[in-house]
């Protein structure tokens, strides 16, 4: 069994039908685990994760009377800035797809928002979405939310906070007013993500992957708006559609596409995230786009240092390339592998839940695993050292 913790109990699982299957977050939310690592992490699948913010201070200091404190947010975070885009311009422009429109301070974003709401949410007007707010590098930010366990396992930002030393990270603040929404995508490194209502509810509309053939344009892209595809010649079940009201936990698997709308005045936070569950699709992604890149360019195949070139153009347009990745699993493994030899506790960065045996165990078999595909990659540098870390691996396991 491969869990962040032995026990299970059966009867502490809640589960309701529904578009997507709903897991109750119960007062002992380890007795779950199992069954989502099992059921939806392993098998990439979504899945609602119920009850997420009981434990949570934001839930108390960011909401006042079921709503968004603004006064609060304002005064605590007025100078913090982030970047917020227009949904009303959403589809005009590749950039409004993508990009943010501007820069707004929190103090100037709630008054936006406030005056928003009191002028009945006017069509005419800019509706601004508030995006990507990193708002972990606010120390005021510290233990106002707890990860769920589900989602603890988190390669991705144990690297960035740990080997890079908190210079980024995937965690995010959405925030906005009713209608406010996020175009037809899918996420960095094709990761899976999770997102919680702090507050608000919204609309999510899922692809389960090779169904978003269904919502390209005659050029091969992406729409914005999958509404704006007429559905009635779909075939059954080619959409998802899920609701998700305040306390609810969203899993989004790796590769599926998916939109989302804000059916209520909503602040979410958001995490990107990679574990051994997923990362053969990120080896997997992260090739695909290596390849597009090799076609991109290939009319320059004779130049000096051509394969060096290519990644470093895959790291400028997929933000990863074999480095990156080598040096993400590098850290991940030196960590358990310390721990196995050790016999120390392994803590998870959010959330402060303990790896167990099973889990460290499981990490680095699929580790090992990507390594291997990693060194058969006619591109990849045998200097980096994998074939000493699959030794290492292979003593320890």
């Amino acid at each position: 069994m491969l869990t962040l913790s032995d026990n299970f109990n059966k009867n502490d699982l809640v589960i309701q039908s529904s578009t997507l299957p709903q897991v109750e977050y119960t007062s002992d939310p380890t007795s779950i685990y199992p069954y989502c690592f099992k059921n939806f992490l392993l098998d990439n699948k979504p899945f609602i994760l119920k009850s997420c913010i009981k434990e949570w201070a934001c839930s108390l200091t960011w909401v006042q009377n079921s709503k968004p404190n603004f006064h609060y947010i304002s005064e605590t975070y007025g100078t913090a800035k982030a970047p917020v885009i227009d949904c009303n311009t959403l589809g005009t422009t590749k950039e409004s797809n993508t990009g943010c429109n501007k820069e707004m301070t929190l103090h100037d974003y709630t008054n936006y928002w406030q005056n928003y709401i009191f002028s009945n949410y006017p069509q005419d007007e800019p509706c601004y979405y508030l995006k990507d707010w990193h708002f972990l590098k606010d120390p005021k930010s510290a233990n106002i939310y707890q990860v769920p366990n589900v989602f603890a396992s988190d390669w991705l930002n144990e690297y960035f906070a740990e080997y890079l030393c908190h210079q980024d990270d995937y965690v995010f603040t959405y925030m906005g007013p009713k209608n406010t929404c996020t175009p037809l995508h899918v996420d960095v490194y094709n990761s899976y993500s999770w997102s919680v209502n702090v507050c608000g509810s919204k609309e999510w509309l899922f692809l389960p992957p090779g169904n978003e053939k269904y919502f390209k344009d005659s050029l091969g892209n992406l729409v914005t708006d999958m509404k704006s595809v007429d559905w009635s010649s779909l075939p059954p079940n080619t959409v998802i559609t899920v609701h998700q009201e305040t306390g609810d936990g969203i899993f989004v698997p790796s590769g599926w596409h998916h939109q989302v709308r804000n059916t209520a005045d909503t602040i979410s936070i958001n995490h990107n995230w990679i574990n051994g569950c997923n990362i053969d699709h990120i080896y997997k992604e992260l090739v695909t786009q290596l390849e597009a890149v090799k076609k991109e360019i290939e009319d320059c195949k004779d130049m000096d240092d051509w394969e060096s070139h290519c990644q470093l153009m895959l790291v400028s347009t997929f933000a990863m390339n074999f480095e990156v990745l080598f040096n993400m699993l590098k850290h991940i493994c030196g960590k358990r592998l310390a721990s196995l030899k050790s016999g120390s506790i392994l803590k998870v960065v959010h959330g402060g839940w303990d790896l167990g045996l099973d889990h460290i165990i499981f990490d680095l078999k699929q580790a090992r695993g990507v390594l291997q595909m990693c060194m058969l990659h006619e591109d990849w540098d045998s200097n980096l050292g994998a074939d000493k870390l699959i030794d290492e691996m292979d003593e320890s396991l």
